[in-house]
């Protein structure tokens, strides 16, 4: 027993705090697991008087950027004066970031607590010891750096050669040479084939979800968060035909690093949303017939044209397909001054007269030779 865990740490109680960083961890590997557990056995043998396992962060990363219960437990403990020492089998399993570590090794030199692992005990009271705690921390942040960083150029090298698989689209699958193909199930594929050809036919992507619903046609959707790629039929979802048409794989093309993540400060933390389209410029590999597609990629150009078109909440000052409406020019007509599509505004006599305005400004009303444009039911616009 070390010289330096007194009959005064004795008397409180040893917290052995086990964390993992993920939930495939902590199926398969179970030794570093039973490793952390051992560790209660070596604190009753030290002679404390109390011993509390917290394994509530099973699972969760010590990066900062996931909500550790278990963590925050650890620490409220120690802020109580009720804990003489945390066992830890190292310092990665505690923090794997310096706000945390640091700020658990302030709170354990105020509440004259020990930190313990398999190769001593520490007191972070002590200068020396508060030196050994912090290189083991700066350590423990670096080597996730670096292990990110080795995993990330690993990743990228790969797909730069079409060779790194993800988490394909309905209609395609991997075959045995690791590379992509058309699905060989022909309902799988013809419904997608589907998809293309109504949207040639009807020229919106809308359109193509009403027609698919009302001809009650089922669609195949991939379920995520799973261990094998599995497929499951489902009825027409808006978005479902969108991210059809907008994915590049379809045409042919092998592309990845499409989304992004973004990082924000919630409850002083850092927290990762992911889910951000990124601009095709800044796409991490796209690569043209890379595979056999649905569709050519000129056809893809011009789909994504289309849908842009179609888009009218996007751009403001971008070309426009026409839209709904008695109206003669909704959704084409735009404002000489700022350029901005016009809103129409149907008269009250008999539902006839109607007039366009600025969307942009109010104040901005599309006048020519200083009157206000209104039509009338048959007029045309000169």
């Amino acid at each position: 027993m070390s010289i330096k865990i007194t009959p005064d740490h004795l008397s409180r109680a040893a917290v052995v705090y086990v964390r993992q960083s993920t939930m495939s961890q902590v199926m398969g590997t179970l030794e570093s697991q039973r490793r952390q557990y051992d560790l209660a056995q070596a604190a009753e043998a030290a002679g404390f008087r109390s011993v509390t396992v917290i394994d509530d962060d099973l699972g969760r990363s010590g990066s900062g950027s996931t909500q550790r219960p278990g963590f925050e437990r650890l620490v409220a403990m120690v802020c109580s004066g009720d804990v003489g020492a945390v066992y830890c089998i190292e310092a990665s399993r505690l923090a794997r970031n310096g706000r945390d570590w640091h700020h658990l090794i302030d709170l354990c030199a105020l509440a004259g607590a020990l930190v313990i692992d398999p190769d001593g005990a520490y007191d972070p009271r002590l200068v020396n010891d508060r030196l050994l705690l912090g290189l083991k921390g700066t350590m423990s942040e670096y080597e996730l750096s670096l292990l990110r960083q080795r995993g990330i150029a690993a990743r990228d090298s790969k797909a730069q050669r079409g060779e790194y698989r993800f988490m394909l689209p309905p209609g395609f699958c991997w075959n045995e040479l690791g590379k992509i193909e058309i699905d060989p199930d022909e309902h799988v594929a013809g419904v997608v084939r589907l998809v293309f050809t109504k949207f040639r036919e009807l020229g919106s992507a809308r359109q193509v979800f009403l027609w698919l619903r009302a001809a009650d046609i089922k669609m195949p959707v991939v379920l995520r968060n799973v261990q094998i790629y599995k497929l499951s039929w489902k009825a027409p979802a808006y978005h479902t035909v969108m991210q059809i048409l907008h994915n590049p794989l379809y045409a042919g093309a092998y592309a990845f690093g499409r989304i992004a993540q973004k990082t924000r400060i919630v409850d002083g933390r850092a927290r990762k949303v992911s889910g951000f389209k990124k601009p095709r410029e800044e796409w991490n590999v796209l690569l043209r017939d890379n595979h056999p597609g649905y569709i050519g990629w000129q056809e893809y150009e011009d789909n994504q044209k289309l849908l842009l078109e179609n888009a009218h909440m996007k751009k403001n000052c971008s070309r426009k397909s026409a839209r709904g409406g008695r109206a003669l020019l909704t959704g084409l007509m735009r404002c000489g001054r700022c350029g901005r599509m016009m809103r129409v505004f149907y008269g009250q006599a008999k539902g006839n007269a109607h007039r366009y305005q600025c969307r942009g400004d109010d104040a901005c009303v599309f006048r020519k030779n200083r009157t206000v444009v209104s039509l009338t039911k048959g007029q045309q616009f000169r």
